[in-house]
This record gives C-alpha cells, sequence and structure tokens, in this order.
C-alpha cells in the first residue's frame, strides 16, 4: 500500500521543489483511464501521457505517425482517470519543432482541451527560445534529453547518448529557459549524475542511472504487457503478460467446451 497522500493533488511548483528537499520522484507513462487509475492509487507522482503510445498503442516502430489529435484524445482518457498525480502530456512530431509560435499554440490546446497540467517536448539547446515561449505563454514545460525518440532517424536509431558535454549543455538550456524538470534518456549513469548534480530542476531518468531526481517506466514494461521488446532499463514488476494470454487460453476452453457460461453467470 503506498504512504503517499493520494487525497491531494501534486502541482508543478512541488514537483519543482522536491529536488530541494531530496525527495525522489516516481513517473509511469500511461495512455488510457485504467492504468492511469490505478497508478494514481498507487501513489505515483505525476503520469506522463507519452507519444510512445504510437509503439506500445498503435502498433508503429516509432513515435513519428502520432499526431495531436491522437494526444489529446488519451490524455483526456488520463485525465478522468487521475485525481492525485500530475499529469504531463507529451507534444508529438513537428506540432513544435517549426516555431515557438506553433509550439505555444500546440501546447495550449494540450493545457486547455485535454487537461493536461504541463507539457513535454525534446530537444535542448535547439530548443531553448520555444520552451521559453511557452513558459512566457504560462504553459509549463517539463524537457527531454539523451535519446530523443523523434530525432530517431537522426541518431541512427534507439542508441545509448554518449557526448557528455553536448548532453550537459543540452540540460541546462532547458533549465535556463524555464523548465521544471528534464528527462534524460539513455545515458551512462556517470553522465545522469553529472547531469543531476549541475541542475537546480528534477531530472527524470530513463535507462540514466539512480543518481536521477527520479525515475520513468512505461506502464506496459513495468506490467509485461508490450510483448514486441523488453528495453534494458525497463523492469519488469509483474508479467502480467503470461497471465493474461492464460486467462484467454482458458476462456477459448471453456467457450468451446461449453462450460462457460455456466449457471451463475446466466438470467432466470
Amino acid at each position: 500500500m503506498s504512504s503517499v497522500d493520494v487525497s491531494r493533488s501534486v502541482t508543478v511548483p512541488e514537483f519543482r521543489a522536491a529536488k530541494a528537499r531530496g525527495a525522489k520522484l516516481a513517473v509511469v507513462t500511461a495512455y488510457d483511464y485504467t492504468s492511469a487509475k490505478l497508478c494514481d492509487a498507487a501513489g505515483v507522482d505525476a503520469i506522463l501521457v507519452g507519444d510512445s503510445l504510437g509503439m506500445v498503442v498503435q502498433g508503429h516502430p516509432t513515435s513519428l505517425p502520432v499526431t495531436l489529435d491522437e494526444m489529446i484524445y488519451h490524455t483526456k482518457c488520463v485525465v478522468r482517470g487521475v485525481k492525485h498525480a500530475m499529469v504531463v502530456a507529451d507534444m508529438p512530431f513537428l506540432t513544435y519543432q517549426v516555431s515557438p509560435r506553433q509550439a505555444v499554440k500546440n501546447a495550449g490546446r494540450l493545457l486547455k482541451e485535454a487537461g493536461a497540467h504541463a507539457v513535454k517536448l525534446e530537444g535542448g539547446v535547439r530548443m531553448r527560445a520555444t520552451v521559453k515561449a511557452c513558459i512566457d505563454a504560462g504553459i509549463p514545460v517539463m524537457g527531454h534529453v539523451g535519446l530523443t525518440p523523434q530525432a530517431v532517424h537522426q541518431l541512427g536509431g534507439f542508441k545509448v547518448q554518449r557526448d557528455g558535454v553536448a548532453l550537459l549543455a543540452d540540460a541546462i538550456a532547458v533549465e535556463e529557459a524555464g523548465a521544471f524538470s528534464v528527462v534524460v534518456e539513455s545515458v551512462p549513469a556517470a553522465i545522469g549524475a553529472e547531469i543531476t548534480a549541475a541542475v537546480k530542476i528534477p531530472t527524470i531518468g530513463i535507462g540514466a542511472g539512480v543518481n536521477c531526481d527520479g525515475q520513468v517506466l512505461v506502464f506496459h514494461d513495468m506490467m509485461g504487457l508490450f510483448p514486441d521488446f523488453k528495453p534494458k532499463f525497463a523492469k519488469r514488476y509483474v508479467d502480467l503478460g503470461t497471465a493474461v494470454k492464460q486467462a484467454v487460453e482458458t476462456y477459448c476452453k471453456e467457450v468451446r467446451e461449453g462450460s462457460f457460461p455456466a449457471a451463475e453467470h446466466s438470467f432466470r
């Protein structure tokens, strides 16, 4: 049972202030009402509605096909299931890269139409002006440096990023632009620790080592529900995939042999 007070909501300023008091932040990526409600009741600090739904939910090889309307739809679903956690919505590919003005307009839709509390966008130094424009418009921004999945083709695949100098510059740029936190993805643990020590905002690691100020995992990875591949950084806390498969196999067997539905499942 969670010791977190789930009767109160996590705010952006509280999330940012967690680092100063030495509190580790637990974040889960989820895409629907049911999983969000379960994670929220368990006491997570934030739920990230990731554009990784393109792979996990839609079956694409990358997150690039995901649209803004799809992100709004899934964020609405998550928001309905949440009472405690802060909800952060990913900005999908080409909804913020064209110009800061475009970014503000589209980020505003995620707050206004979907009910998100903040948005997340990828990139460091090159996105400084875009992050600042959103902040100036009153839109809280979570940064994302390291492996940035929307640049997968430019990076040559989903590879660990090892340029410590560039990664540190990216994190500092995001902080200076006004972001309240930054995701650090797929970097050596030593670089994750260096970035965490260098910035005053919380670092949320995913494959970036234990020294980050918090961690994020995809719900389906944690639960063993995504069979296509298992990232090195993803710990399976339970193998629901196998249990679900076995349950459906049993259902099929009972239907075919005529033992379901039984009397207790039927109306008189």
